[in-house]
This record gives structure tokens, sequence and C-alpha cells, in this order.
């Protein structure tokens, strides 16, 4: 069993905690039996899964899965998690995968009946952590992070994500009207949200091919990108409501896509 001055595991404390260490590396951190498991369901490359004895006897089918797809498996000594983990609730099972490869180039090869969507400052990890998991249920087309949005790579994304990350491209790109003008020039129609005074979303032209601009929780989208946007929608709410949560607006937004574009192809 490893424990927690092994080397492996002070590294792996160094990679839970340090976003530049994990760009460096190219690898995200999966913490829980949940996230291991989603991430295994899409394909993602595990390297290695490291687990405390609590997690061998809860998770034996997972580990088992794990042996059979040839996944490194190393056994930590209790309470090591503890001691590297970004929960307040430890889980007892934390994995190492390859970082997902994508790129604002890889935009302009996308289904074009399918969604973008466009995450301008959202700073949550748990919302942050919605959209993907949200956008990739609705089976949107690639979800794109700029601005001063939070990595998406974050291992509280990649838990709030449930595996998601591993199952839709996720692209980080700083400026925003880059992205914005990158998703034009393919031709891509960009509509930004604002909480009040765009064209209600339910009488919306929400076909052909589309991004979906949402902005960060505390300001929604800065006035730049106002400019690098072909129109607004609003998603009406009562008048005692000043917004309502990005991450519950952009799901509203991509399983309304969705269900317009079943309607269609029912037809």
């Amino acid at each position: 069993m490893l424990g927690a001055r092994h080397a492996e595991i002070r590294r792996l404390r160094e990679l839970v905690r340090d976003g530049r260490a994990r760009r460096r590396e190219g690898v995200v951190v999966l913490e829980g039996a949940r996230v291991v498991s989603g991430a295994l369901d899409r394909g993602a490359d595990l390297a290695v899964v490291y687990v405390e004895p609590a997690a061998s006897r809860s998770s034996a089918d997972l580990l088992r899965r794990l042996g059979d797809a040839g996944v490194a498996v190393r056994d930590v000594t209790p309470g090591v998690m503890e001691r590297i983990a970004s929960t307040v609730t430890p889980q007892p099972i934390v994995a190492l995968a390859a970082r997902p490869r994508a790129a604002l180039d890889d935009l302009a090869r996308l289904d074009v009946d399918r969604p973008v969507v466009v995450a301008v400052d959202v700073a949550d990890p748990g919302n942050a952590g919605t959209l993907v998991r949200s956008a990739e249920a609705a089976e949107a087309a690639a979800v794109v992070f700029c601005g001063n949005s939070v990595d998406p790579h974050s291992p509280k994304v990649v838990r709030s994500s449930a595996g998601a990350l591993f199952g839709i491209p996720v692209v980080e790109v700083d400026s925003p009207v880059e992205v914005l003008d990158a998703l034009g020039a393919a031709g891509r129609r960009r509509l930004a949200t604002v909480a009040r005074g765009g064209e209600p979303y339910d009488q919306c032209d929400l076909t052909g091919p589309l991004a979906l601009v949402l902005g960060g929780e505390a300001r929604g989208l800065p006035d730049a990108v106002h400019d690098h946007v072909d129109g607004t929608l609003t998603i009406p709410m009562s008048a005692v409501s000043e917004s309502i949560n990005v991450g519950v607006a952009g799901s509203v937004l991509v399983f309304e896509v969705a269900r317009r574009r079943r309607r269609r192809e029912s037809r």
C-alpha cells in the first residue's frame, strides 16, 4: 500500500491542488466512484486509480471493470485521501485521466445542427459542471469556456459534470471575442442570454447553426460581447425574480433546442 509520503501520493496531492501542474502533465483528476465510472463509460483514457480499503469493498464492480480495461490500480493506506482531496468529504477512490483535447479550430468542424454553448466569466465550478453535463445530455456540439471562467478541467468541475467532460468537446479560450468571431465565421448565429429585454426563448428561432452565449453569475455578459452577437434571448420569469442560475438557464436552453430538433426530425 502507498502511504502519504510516497512519491506517487505527493504527486497526486500536487495535481489535485495545482492547475498548472495538471496542465503541464496533461491530466485530469477524478474524485469518487461515480465520476470514475462515468469517465470509463465515455471511453476516457484512465492512467491510474488510487483506492483506499473502503473503496475496495464498496466499489468492487467498478474495480473489476477497471481491471478488465487494463487500468493500473494502486492501493493506498487509510486516511491518505483526507490529505489530498478537494472535497469536504474525501472520496475513497481517485483517478488520473488524460486531459481531453479540444481547440477553437475544432468548432468549425462540428455538427451544425447542434448548438455550441459559450460560457463567459462563469466562475462557479458547480455551474460549469452543470453546463457540461446538460450540454452532453441534450446532445449539444461543444461547450466553450472563456473570459474569467473557472478551469473546466479542475476536480470540482469534473466531479460536478459526473464524467460528462469526457463525453462532449470542452474548449478553453481566453478571449470571448475571439470565440464569438470564430463561431460567426463558421456560420453560427450567436444568441446572448440576458435577464430582461431579449426575445423570449420560447418564441425565438432556435433552428440552424447556433451558439448560445451565457454570462457569469455576478454581472452577466460583459459589454464588449454584445457587439459580437447576432441577437439576445430571455427566459421569461416572475417579476420578483432578478435572474436564474446560469447552470439552470443553460440547461433550459439546450434542452429546448433539443426538443425542437427532435420535433423536426419526427416530421
